[in-house]
C-alpha cells in the first residue's frame, strides 16, 4: 500500500507541477499577485498533489470495481428492462452529486438551481441509458453521433436564445467529472466484457453519449427560461494574512467535505444495495471497496479544496491582470501553455487514460493519450480567450468543431471515436471550471463588461470539444501506421518464402 502511495504522489506530482510553475512565473513577472492569494494558491497545489493521489488510488479499488461488477451482473441477467432502469438510475444519482455540475449551477440566474440540476441529472439518466442499450443491441455508435450532434444543434439554432447556447454546451461538459466519468466507463466495460458477440471497445462512448443529454436538457430549458450571468469574480475574498489562508482552506474543507460525503452518499447506498441483493463481491472485496471509497472521499475533498480556494482567486486576478497588458492579447499564449498541462491534473483524464490502455491491451498507451488530449485543451483554452478579445459567437467554433469531428469518424477506427469523444467529457473537469472559467471571467470583466454569459462561458464547451479531433487524428495516424505495418510485415514474408523455395 505505502509503494502504491507513492507511485501515485509522483504521478500526481509530474502532472500538478508544471502548472504551478507557469502560475509561479507569471505571478513574479508579468501578472503579478497579492501575497496572500499567491500562498493561498501554493497551499492549494500541495493540496491538488495530494487529493489526486488518494482519488486515483480510491477509484482503482472502489468505483471502478462497483461499475464493471454492476455492468457485469445486469447483462448476466439478460434482462434489458433491469439494464435500461439500473442505467438510468445510476445515471441521476451520480450526476445530482457532481460537484461540477453544483458549480455551474450557482453561476446561472433565471433557472432555479436545483431545476437546472435535475433536468440535467435526468439528461445524463435518460442518454446513458441509450448508449448501455446501444451495447445490448449492437447499435453502431457512430451512427448515434451522426444523429444526435445535428439534432441538438438543429434544436438550438431555431429554437432556443443565443444566451443558452455557451451554458448548453458547458453543461455537458462539466457532468462527466470525477464522480461520473470511474462510474460509466467501468459500468460499459463490465456489460462489454461479458455481453456475446461485442468487443472491449464498445465500453468506449457512454460518457460521450451521456454528455449529449445535458446539452439537449438546457436547450429544452431555454424554451421556456430566459437566463442571465452572474459575475462572481467581485466574491472572491483576498486573505491579507496566513491566519486568513489558513481560515479559508478550514472553512473550504468543511464545505467540501459535506459537498463529497453528499456526492458520494448515492454511491455507498448502491454498493450496499447491490451487494446486498446481488453477493457479487466477497467479504475480502466488500472491504476493499470500502476502504476505497474512503480514499476517494478524502482525495476529492482535498482536491476541490485545493481547486477552489487556492487555484480560483489567483484565476481571477491574472485574468484581470493579463486582459490589461498589450490589449489582452498575452491572453492567448498563456492559455495555450496552462491548457497543455491543465489537462493533465484532471482525476477524471487519469481514469479514463487507464482504462482505455487496459482495454486496449496497450495498444494505446496513457501516454499518448495524454499527449493528444494536452494538446486539443492548449488549443482550447487559447480559442477561448482569443473569443474574449475579437467577439464571435461561440456557435460558429462549435459548429465548426463538431462538423469536423463528425467528418473524422469516417477515417478513424471505431475505439479512437469512442475514445476521442470520450476524452471530451472528461478534459473538462474541476481544473476547468475552477481556473480557467475564472480567468476568462476576469479578463471579460475588463475587456467586455456585461458579456460574461455570453463570452467567458463557453470555454468549458471548447475544451470538451477540442480532443474529439485531436485525439481522432492520433486514430487515423495509429490506422494508418498499423497499415504501413502490415504491408512491411507481408512483404517480408513473401520474401523470406522465395527465399526458402529457391
Amino acid at each position: 500500500m505505502i509503494n502504491a502511495i507513492k507511485e501515485k504522489l509522483k504521478e500526481s506530482l509530474s502532472s500538478v507541477l508544471p502548472v504551478a510553475l507557469i502560475v509561479a512565473l507569471l505571478a513574479v513577472t508579468v501578472a503579478p499577485v497579492d501575497s496572500g492569494i499567491f500562498l493561498s494558491f501554493l497551499a492549494g497545489a500541495a493540496l491538488l498533489v495530494f487529493g489526486m493521489a488518494l482519488f486515483t488510488l480510491g477509484a482503482d479499488s472502489s468505483m471502478l470495481e462497483i461499475g464493471k461488477k454492476a455492468g457485469a451482473s445486469l447483462t448476466a441477467s439478460k434482462k434489458v428492462w433491469l439494464i435500461a432502469f439500473v442505467s438510468f438510475v445510476i445515471g441521476v444519482i451520480v450526476t445530482v452529486a457532481e460537484p461540477d455540475l453544483q458549480i455551474l449551477a450557482a453561476q446561472v440566474e433565471g433557472i432555479g438551481r436545483f431545476t437546472l440540476i435535475l433536468s440535467v441529472a435526468a439528461g445524463v439518466g435518460l442518454f446513458l441509458t441509450f448508449a448501455m442499450l446501444r451495447i445490448v443491441f449492437g447499435v453502431s455508435f457512430k451512427i448515434m453521433l451522426a444523429v444526435l450532434y445535428p439534432l441538438a444543434f438543429l434544436l438550438a439554432l431555431l429554437f432556443v436564445d443565443k444566451s443558452f447556447w455557451a451554458l448548453a454546451f458547458d453543461a455537458g461538459g462539466v457532468t462527466t467529472g470525477p464522480m461520473t466519468v470511474p462510474f460509466i466507463m467501468a459500468l460499459g466495460v463490465g456489460v462489454a466484457a461479458i455481453h456475446k458477440g461485442k468487443k472491449g471497445n464498445d465500453s468506449f462512448g457512454l460518457v460521450a453519449l451521456s454528455s449529449i443529454g445535458p446539452v439537449i436538457a438546457v436547450l429544452i430549458l431555454g424554451m421556456i427560461y430566459s437566463v442571465s450571468g452572474k459575475d462572481l469574480t467581485a466574491a472572491v475574498t483576498v486573505p491579507e494574512t496566513t491566519r486568513s489562508v489558513l481560515r479559508q482552506y478550514g472553512a473550504g474543507m468543511i464545505d467540501y467535505a459535506k459537498e463529497v460525503g453528499i456526492a458520494l452518499s448515492p454511491i455507498l447506498a448502491f454498493f450496499l444495495l447491490f451487494q446486498l441483493f446481488a453477493k457479487a463481491f466477497s467479504r475480502r472485496q466488500f472491504i476493499k471497496v470500502c476502504v476505497g471509497l474512503l480514499y476517494t472521499f478524502a482525495g476529492l475533498t482535498l482536491f476541490l479544496t485545493g481547486a477552489n480556494v487556492g487555484f480560483m482567486p489567483v484565476g481571477a486576478k491574472m485574468g484581470e491582470t493579463l486582459a490589461n497588458i498589450g490589449g489582452g492579447w498575452l491572453l492567448v499564449p498563456v492559455g495555450a501553455a496552462i491548457g497543455y498541462y491543465m489537462v493533465a491534473a484532471e482525476p477524471a483524464v487519469y481514469v479514463l487514460n487507464k482504462e482505455v490502455e487496459h482495454a486496449s491491451a496497450g495498444a494505446i498507451s496513457a501516454k499518448d493519450m495524454k499527449r493528444g488530449l494536452c494538446a486539443g485543451v492548449s488549443f482550447a483554452v487559447a480559442l477561448a480567450f482569443f473569443r474574449i478579445l475579437v467577439g464571435f459567437n461561440i456557435m460558429w467554433a462549435l459548429i465548426i468543431g463538431y462538423a469536423a469531428a463528425l467528418i473524422l469518424m469516417i477515417f478513424c477506427p471505431s475505439m479512437f471515436t469512442g475514445i476521442a469523444f470520450d476524452s471530451g467529457g472528461v478534459a473538462s473537469g474541476a481544473m476547468v471550471s475552477s481556473f480557467v472559467l475564472p480567468m476568462a471571467k476576469g479578463a471579460c470583466a475588463v475587456i467586455a463588461p456585461g458579456q460574461i454569459m455570453t463570452l467567458a462561458f463557453g470555454c468549458v464547451a471548447l475544451v470538451a470539444l477540442a480532443p474529439l479531433i485531436s485525439i481522432q487524428i492520433l486514430g487515423v495516424s495509429y490506422k494508418r501506421k498499423t497499415a504501413i505495418y502490415k504491408r512491411t510485415f507481408l512483404n517480408e514474408e513473401d520474401t523470406f518464402v522465395n527465399f526458402e523455395v529457391d
